[in-house]
């Protein structure tokens, strides 16, 4: 069976959709991945050894009207070509070229939300979808004219699988920051000013304390800055821009600040780490706070809104964390009860469901 799998935009809606691709062609499926062709897909891409077709969609704005419609044409054409089954879009404006090629010749869509609450483009989507997989409950809710399924959100397979990191010293606090995989500045400069007032107060303690080590995956922006700063306070750590290490650096963290887009909920969830969410202020609709407010309800994270933080007191919350081992055991298996196994492997039976007889 011949299925398209239109994902990108961020990583966060190309890791899922990537996820079920491989699924799918596991099961026999010839399977072609539609990517907008934006730079930050393109080490994503790297794990999909298939086709991949570049819709050139653009963001849902004014401006870019002319850009949308030829991504839509470009869509139609590919799509006479190819004559896919079914359709899987994984939300995010790249979805709405392929989705609207796709109601040209009657092909059956499944959607996917990532997300607490639907973006723009799945619910524009929606009434013409079979049926939208969701990734938490809730979701159903704000979508009540759709029929809707709850699978949870496709991750990695390999991102539970991973082994702590050899070279960081035995018995070390460690703790993994990351903005996403594009970075985030305003997490990367509040945590790592915040780990270096942690790492100085944990120095004057009794040298029989646990050493403090940090992973951080900065974006390339600010990957200089975040490592002179922990080089002048003599933390040790390990900053990448991104990093290519993700399983080792899950299975390495005590702790875990992160966004709260989905897919990094989802993995940390997966990986059963405790978590302080810093959630992206601007994202649309505020889904990232609704994202960690699912997980803090259930005792899994906690969260910290960005205006109204400081170094100060996130260096306070760590070293919380830091002596409070009972706490943390008691958010990792919280954490382990929010995560939904085989995701990939439930939107797969919908799409296989919902494709041409």
């Amino acid at each position: 069976m011949k299925i398209v799998v239109a994902c990108g935009g961020t990583g966060g809606h190309s890791f899922p959709g990537i996820a079920v691709a491989k699924e799918l062609r596991s099961r026999g499926h010839e399977v072609v991945v539609w990517a907008s062709g934006r730079d930050v897909e393109q080490s994503v891409l790297k794990s999909w050894d298939g086709p991949v077709f570049s819709t050139k969609a653009r963001q849902l704005r004014p401006k870019y009207f002319f850009h949308i419609f030829s991504s839509y044409l470009r869509c139609v054409q590919e799509m006479k070509r190819f004559r896919p089954a079914v359709m899987l879009a994984m939300g995010s404006y790249s979805s709405l070229p392929p989705v609207m090629a796709a109601r040209h010749y009657n092909i059956p869509v499944v959607l996917h939300e990532a997300n607490t609450v639907p973006g723009k483009a799945v619910e524009f989507l929606s009434r013409y979808a079979k049926v939208v997989a969701t990734s938490f409950e809730i979701t159903s809710r704000y979508l009540p004219r759709a029929k809707t399924v709850l699978t949870g959100l496709p991750i990695r397979k390999e991102i539970a699988s991973g082994e702590r990191f050899p070279f960081i010293p035995a018995g070390s606090f460690t703790v993994f920051v990351t903005g996403g995989s594009q970075g985030a500045h305003a997490v990367n400069l509040l945590a790592s000013e915040a780990l270096c007032l942690v790492d100085r107060e944990l120095r004057q303690r009794a040298k029989s304390g646990r050493p403090l080590y940090v992973i951080h995956q900065t974006g390339t922006v600010d990957e200089p800055d975040v490592i002179a700063r922990y080089a002048a306070a003599g933390l040790p750590s390990r900053v990448h821009a991104f990093e290519r290490e993700m399983p080792g650096a899950f299975a390495s963290a005590d702790l875990v600040i992160a966004r709260a887009g989905a897919s990094t909920c989802f993995e940390v969830a997966a990986c059963g780490k405790p978590a302080f969410f810093i959630p992206l202020p601007s994202s649309m609709r505020n889904h990232q706070h609704f994202n960690a407010d699912a997980f803090v309800s259930r005792g899994a994270a906690d969260e910290g809104r960005q205006e109204m933080l400081n170094a100060r007191g996130l260096s306070r919350y760590i070293l919380r964390a830091y002596d409070d081992g009972a706490k943390l055991a008691k958010m990792r298996e919280r954490m382990l009860e929010m995560s939904i196994a085989d995701a990939d492997r439930k939107v797969a039976d919908l799409v296989i469901a919902n494709a041409l007889a």
